[in-house]
């Protein structure tokens, strides 16, 4: 299980991650995330590093080091990282390759209610996103070869996972898509009945929980 850390969004994973290269100001760090892509791999919401890294000195994985003022610009507080905060980033690190993770994904939110809709409007909006997630893995892959001309698979290996997550949901959604279209999905009959007769949810409920529907059946 994930244990409860004092400053606990990975935004501040990715700023203990940035100093352990040099001290630098909040500014500099921001600059170096976006340009290595970690904003994207982090889901960073840049108006809470101001807060993160207070909190990071707070605790003692950051201190000051000094500060700086280019020409007529506020002066700038530079940061370090402690012993404290590397191995807190270490450990951190050896949590996320271990330890599997529940995560809430949209599409998962949106499987758990797609009864709302009828089976034949799922099937063009499974076509949309399965035509998106072609397009966003060409778009990646073609990245990731650009990249790997100048970069070892080390600093890539990120992104080659989400390439493999990708794949594997549209692979997924074209399977689902495919049995809605081929009538093979289980109870897609039942399915379709609740929304030809406009059957009321709680009705729908009472037939499952009263046992007059059972997986498997299309009565």
């Amino acid at each position: 299980m994930a244990k409860k850390r004092k400053v606990g969004n990975l935004l501040a994973l990715g700023v203990l991650a940035t100093l352990i290269e040099r001290p630098m100001h909040r500014y500099e760090i921001a600059a170096q995330m976006r340009e290595r892509g970690k904003d994207r791999d982090m889901d960073v919401k840049w108006g809470s590093l101001y807060t993160v890294v207070q909190n990071l000195e707070k605790h003692g994985f950051v201190e000051v080091s000094g500060s700086e003022r280019d020409g007529a610009r506020p002066e700038r507080t530079i940061y370090r990282l402690t012993e404290a905060g590397r191995a807190e980033a270490e450990d951190w690190l050896r949590e996320l390759l271990s330890t599997p993770e529940p995560e809430h994904h949209r599409f998962m939110a949106g499987l758990s209610i797609v009864a709302m809709l009828p089976p034949d409007e799922v099937i063009p909006l499974l076509d949309e996103r399965i035509r998106r997630l072609g397009a966003e893995i060409t778009a990646r892959q073609h990245a990731i070869d650009e990249e790997a001309k100048t970069l070892p698979r080390l600093f890539l290996i990120e992104s080659d996972f989400q390439v493999a997550m990708l794949t594997a949901e549209a692979e997924w959604a074209e399977k689902l898509r495919a049995e809605l279209t081929s009538g093979t999905f289980p109870d897609i009959a039942f399915w379709r009945r609740f929304h030809a007769e406009d059957i009321p949810p709680a009705d729908i409920v009472d037939m499952v929980e009263g046992g007059s529907f059972t997986p498997q059946s299309d009565s």
